[in-house]
């Protein structure tokens, strides 16, 4: 019987977590309520769809350029300059299908088989399969959990070793909902200088902060060159499943990443990316009222939580979660997420999925329900902890 490929047989495979088993309980018809997948709640705005459909009715059906239409290219390189600080032309933006594949490309293109590859633990983990697809190992490096998870550059520079080729920032971060501070990433991009590291960073929540700037860090002094930043319209703009993103990188980066990218897809959906155009240059307005929102939603999450025996729960500073410490319960946090699903209803993620560093905590998403519903959320999780946890 011939073999599948060894590569695929040794990389770790995608995992949705408690989605899995939350999925198999609901079709017994349980009335649960997600909090575990890191989607937003909102419908895609009108004036997005509204573009989409126009495009798709003028002809827009056909192959386009195969780094992404001109016209949205250059739209993203506007708002990296104004947002972001990031001052990068048209010809240094690669559209891609979501983040997911951005990153898919800067692992492909970068990474050899043998190298290591930093990961702050907790850490997002679909990154680990695609590090591993290019033949690359994972160093888990954890965050200064004491100190509201930060970054500490001590702490990774004792793990380079001649192996290390890169850092990975996910940045606000999923899980924690930390909003990395200058003097944080600068500690980084010192570490990365000195030991000539390249750093992928992952910026999918860069709209979404609550107490703090969010500040890309290709924007520090010499990390232009050496930082493939990646983006999404995933929660910003509500377009999960249109599977629309960008990276970012250094002229001499992009021939290897575009090689990857249209070796996989050629290139992305034509007539969506003028529905991207149309976020990009649409109101802000709207992006401020969801962010409104999520804040009001954040705020709810933190103060009911703090109520409930045993858990405590930091103010995420960014993001669409929060991770509240539970190890004053004494149950794993893998054991409590699925003791949450079966008693009260109620999906969450074990932080411990994150990586090691996020056992006795729990990942919930508030931003993936109303906030009627994300109340109902709180009173069935409010009478687990005050009745059912010994």
């Amino acid at each position: 019987m011939p073999q599948i490929a060894q590569r695929v047989s040794q990389s770790t495979k995608k995992s949705y977590g408690m989605y899995d088993r939350a999925r198999k309980l609901a079709a017994t018809g349980a009335d649960l309520i997600h909090l575990e997948l890191g989607r937003p709640v909102d419908d895609t705005p009108d004036h997005i769809k509204q573009a989409t459909i126009d495009a798709l009715r003028a002809g827009h059906v056909h192959y386009d350029d195969m780094q992404g239409n001109p016209l949205f290219r250059e739209a993203l390189a506007s708002k990296l300059a104004s947002f972001n600080g990031i001052n990068a032309s048209a010809d240094e933006v690669l559209v891609t299908n979501g983040l997911t594949q951005a990153s898919f490309c800067a692992f492909m293109a970068l990474l050899n088989p043998g190298d290591e590859v930093i990961l702050l633990d907790p850490y997002y983990p679909q990154h680990v399969g695609k590090i591993e697809l290019a033949g690359a190992s994972c160093v888990r490096v954890p965050l200064d959990a004491a100190n509201g998870f930060s970054i500490r550059a001590d702490w990774i520079e004792a793990a380079i070793t001649p192996a290390t080729r890169m850092i990975v920032l996910v940045n606000p971060c999923n899980p924690t909902g930390r909003v990395y501070s200058r003097e944080e990433l600068q500690s980084l991009a010192d570490v990365a200088i000195r030991h000539d590291l390249f750093v992928v960073s992952d910026e999918v929540y860069e709209y979404i902060t609550f107490d703090a700037p969010h500040i890309s860090i290709a924007t520090l002094p010499g990390m232009r060159e050496r930082t493939i930043s990646l983006f999404a319209f995933t929660k910003a703009y509500a377009m999960d499943g249109w599977r629309l993103g960008y990276a970012v990188a250094d002229t001499a980066f992009m021939p290897a990443l575009r090689t990857i990218a249209t070796s996989a897809v050629t290139h992305v959906n034509t007539f969506i990316q003028y529905g991207g155009i149309a976020a990009v240059n649409g109101p802000a307005q709207r992006l401020e009222e969801m962010v409104s929102t999520d804040r009001k939603k954040r705020d709810l999450v933190v103060s009911r939580m703090n109520q409930m025996p045993g858990v405590r729960c930091a103010s995420p500073e960014g993001t669409i979660y929060a991770f509240p410490d539970i190890s004053d319960t004494g149950i794993a946090a893998q054991s409590l997420a699925e003791r949450i699903l079966d008693e009260a209803g109620v999906v969450v993620e074990a932080g411990s999925f994150y990586g090691a560093s996020g056992e006795g905590h729990l990942r919930i998403c508030f931003g993936s329900q109303t906030e009627e519903r994300l109340s109902e959320a709180m009173d069935r999780l409010a009478r687990f902890f005050n009745d059912r946890v010994d």
